[in-house]
């Protein structure tokens, strides 16, 4: 089993990138935020499944152990083949695709090409036990139930995780008590208000 790749990275399309390891040149699929932390020339580690079919063996790379865990899970659903998994990475982190699935999001999965209303709701139903949201900061505990809707609704309206999660933690630190509450909408208002003091206060210092 092939877990991971090191080498000087040779060259990189638009689905796929070649690293020289050892004097061989190792092709491996990979989404576009993958391929995209990498530069020809430039040293590199992608972790990798290895999918083996009777007439191929192919290898799919990732930037983080994260994306290859939900990419062999996603290979469990029924339907969901090697490209399919990619096209879903390509189109949601990690954590988006946990928090889709926990809270039965098949609209998420819908908005991945070739993934219709049906095979989205197979993926929930088939992975609403497998990939839960990760804890990553006392607003993703057990005791805020609200975080994994909040997170979602953030990144779907642009944000990436790293920002919206920071916002959502120093939100909750500055009004604990609406977090108390647990109302995702009030949480939600907090939050987007917080980003808009920090962007105002940005402007000013530049």
């Amino acid at each position: 089993m092939i877990s991971s790749l090191t080498g000087t990275v040779s060259h990189v399309g638009l689905h796929s990138a070649v690293l020289d390891v050892s004097g061989f040149g190792m092709l491996v699929q990979a989404t576009p935020q993958t391929l995209a932390n990498l530069r020809v020339g430039n040293q590199a580690r992608v972790f990798t499944a290895l999918i083996v079919r009777e007439d191929s063996m192919t290898l799919f790379g990732f930037s983080e152990p994260e994306e290859r865990e939900v990419f062999e899970t996603l290979l469990g659903v029924s339907g969901v083949g090697p490209r399919l998994a990619l096209a879903v990475l390509a189109v949601h982190t990690p954590e988006a695709i946990r928090v889709a699935a926990s809270s039965g999001d098949d609209k998420a999965f819908s908005k991945v090409p070739g993934i219709g209303p049906k095979g989205a709701r197979r993926i929930v139903l088939e992975l609403a036990d497998k990939l839960v949201p990760l804890e990553s900061g006392p607003a993703a505990t057990t005791s805020n139930p609200w975080q994994g809707q909040v997170l979602a609704a953030m990144m779907g309206l642009g944000w990436s995780e790293k920002d919206a999660g920071a916002a959502i933690d120093a939100a909750v630190q500055d009004s604990p008590e609406v977090a108390a509450g647990g109302n995702v909408g009030s949480i939600l208002k907090l939050t987007l208000r917080r980003l808009g003091q920090d962007g105002a206060r940005a402007s000013v210092r530049s």
